[in-house]
């Protein structure tokens, strides 16, 4: 995810730690946060709902009831109202900071999509779209990534119509975070069925070997099953087939090695599991609208455009 330049242009440098710089409309604030130096319990808190998403570097957040967990690009995590955020920095210098976004959202705009939602599109399961009280973390999808980009440029952007077509965006937003969760909550029920669900098993297997040659004739003999019935399975608990899970969790981890300006583009797709380059530029073109050379080069330039 990439920040526009008339951001660069306009915000002041003023703290090493968390430097915060805002922009608002009538229904939501958006605020860009950057982290130039190690830190460690730096406490966050929002009065509105919060869209948080990682734009560069690492994050390790520790919330209440839940274990602390790496926060990075590619990744967004929904926020309730109130909820405090206690972050550690293990990896932010003035070289290569850590950047991320916060955007929070009218209570009443995001209720007014979902009486549409729950008027227009039912749920399949009969239950009502309701406001998230908890907090939900996820990797975005191509539409998800391409609307909070869209919005980074809105905001800073100079121009009458502004609070008008945020709101547009910020509708389709809600609208798809919400499926989003919603498809989250179907997988995890249906994964829970079992204990020892041999579809859990399989996903365990492919993020801890991504770098691997990954078959499907090898992973539906993992989890017992014919490659069609595995694939049918996979497919039901999943929402995604096995290819297109594989795949969004190698881009997932490439995005994560890029923010490395030393590393090469031959290592990072070997990394990934990845045989042909080609293939891997445009997969990641694809899922991320930039190719993995230009987006290294521009997370590099704005590296730079910081120390100088």
């Amino acid at each position: 995810m990439l920040l526009p330049d008339q951001f660069y242009s306009g915000r002041k440098l003023e703290s090493l730690v968390e430097n915060q710089t805002s922009y608002a409309v009538s229904n939501a604030e958006l605020h860009i946060f950057e982290t130039h130096q190690l830190a460690e319990k730096v406490v966050l808190q929002f009065d509105q709902p919060v869209l948080a998403s990682m734009i560069q570097g690492k994050k390790i957040m520790h919330l209440q009831d839940h274990q602390a967990f790496d926060f990075l690009p590619g990744e967004s995590l929904i926020l309730p109202s109130d909820e405090i955020m206690c972050i550690d920095f293990p990896e932010a210098t003035m070289n290569n900071p850590t950047r991320c976004s916060a955007m929070s959202i009218s209570e009443d705009m995001i209720q007014e999509v979902i009486n549409v939602l729950n008027e227009t599109v039912p749920r399949a399961d009969g239950a009502d779209w309701k406001l998230m009280d908890y907090n939900f973390r996820f990797t975005n999808d191509v539409g998800i990534y391409q609307i909070i980009q869209r919005l980074f440029f809105l905001f800073t952007e100079n121009h009458p119509n502004k609070d008008m077509f945020v709101d547009f965006m910020l509708k389709e937003l809600i609208i798809r975070v919400l499926r989003a969760n919603y498809h989250e909550i179907y997988t995890k029920d249906t994964l829970s069925l079992e204990k020892d669900n041999r579809i859990t098993g399989v996903i365990n297997y492919i993020r801890e070997n991504l770098s691997k040659s990954l078959t499907i004739a090898d992973l539906s003999k993992r989890a017992f099953m014919s490659e069609s019935n595995f694939h049918r399975v996979f497919k039901n608990e999943t929402g995604m087939s096995p290819i297109d899970f594989i795949n969004n969790e190698r881009i997932k981890l490439a995005t994560s090695l890029l923010q490395n300006p030393d590393i090469k583009i031959k290592e990072v797709f070997a990394l990934c599991g990845f045989d042909n380059r080609s293939y891997f530029n445009r997969l990641f073109k694809k899922k991320k609208n930039i190719s993995p050379g230009q987006y290294q080069m521009k997370v590099n330039r704005e590296s730079l455009r910081q120390a100088i």
